[in-house]
């Protein structure tokens, strides 16, 4: 299980402090490089307080970013570590832990943290078993699916230049070459005023209607006002998509499903709970 660590931005920023600690490749296994950590070694002691072998496994997680492992990586995570417990230790001497925001801010992200993995332990306990996988699927694909569209349009700022537009276009003037003289949709009018193929509900209501009452081939034959301007909408094509194969979209679904494992987690412990 993967938690991610309060200390993450102090460690990363005292990370160039760390690396200019440690030794050159050439130099790896001298004193100055990170000792190899055995199980039940401790990482560090520093003023006689022990910094477990596991706080460095843990942190190396944060700090690695995509790096191999290496003798230089160990030596930034222990000497971030050592930082980390010192500066630590001197905010406590100061009272800084008596502070009431950091104080909450501390409770909150332990709080976090412990949410966090109790939902992974319930959604572990309770897996999503295959049988629910092909019934979500099976669901799903008996579903009426919303047909998708491909579409072009042409938008302007006020009616009266959507008017001649459509004034134009009535004279045989190019669709295609009126949008990328006039549209002001920066990312269709170079390319004609062509839209991606997509489903009404990814338009605004009053495109969305628009497009859905054209025919194939068809203008709308007055401009559609928006809240960004007024159009003019050519229907290119429509289709009708079909649900991938169940094993395309398993992935999907799984997590689909593990979120509402995580919901009836929280369900159930918000059904026993006192909340005023």
């Amino acid at each position: 299980m993967r938690v991610a660590l309060l200390p993450t931005l102090i460690l990363l920023t005292l990370a160039p402090l760390a690396q200019a600690q440690t030794p050159a490749p050439a130099e790896a296994t001298s004193a100055a490089a990170a000792p190899a950590v055995e199980p039940n070694k401790p990482l560090a002691v520093v003023n006689g307080k022990e910094i477990p072998a596991l706080y460095g496994e843990l942190v190396k997680r944060e700090m690695a970013q995509g790096q191999a492992d290496s003798p230089q990586l160990d030596a930034r995570v222990r000497e971030s570590l050592v930082n980390l417990e010192l500066l630590s230790r001197a905010a406590l001497d100061k009272g800084l832990d008596k502070d009431p925001r950091l104080a909450a801010m501390l409770d909150i992200r332990r709080k976090d943290q412990l949410s966090k993995a109790y939902l992974e332990d319930y959604v572990k306990a309770h897996p999503v078993s295959d049988a629910e996988i092909q019934t979500t699927y099976d669901k799903a694909k008996a579903e009426p699916v919303e047909p998708e569209y491909r579409a072009r349009h042409i938008l302007v700022k006020t009616e009266a230049e959507a008017k001649k537009i459509l004034a134009d276009l009535g004279k045989k003037a190019k669709f295609e070459d009126l949008a990328k003289k006039y549209s002001k949709d920066p990312g269709s009018a170079k390319n004609g005023g062509a839209l991606d193929w997509s489903d009404r509900r990814a338009y605004v209501p009053e495109f969305s209607d628009a497009l859905a009452s054209l025919k194939k081939g068809e203008t709308t034959k007055t401009p559609v006002k928006t809240q960004f301007g007024y159009h003019i909408i050519r229907l290119d094509d429509t289709r009708q998509p079909e649900l991938p194969p169940l094993e395309t979209v398993r992935g999907e679904i799984v997590k689909q499903l593990q979120n509402e494992r995580v919901r009836e987690a929280i369900t159930a412990a918000r059904a026993g709970a006192k909340i005023e």
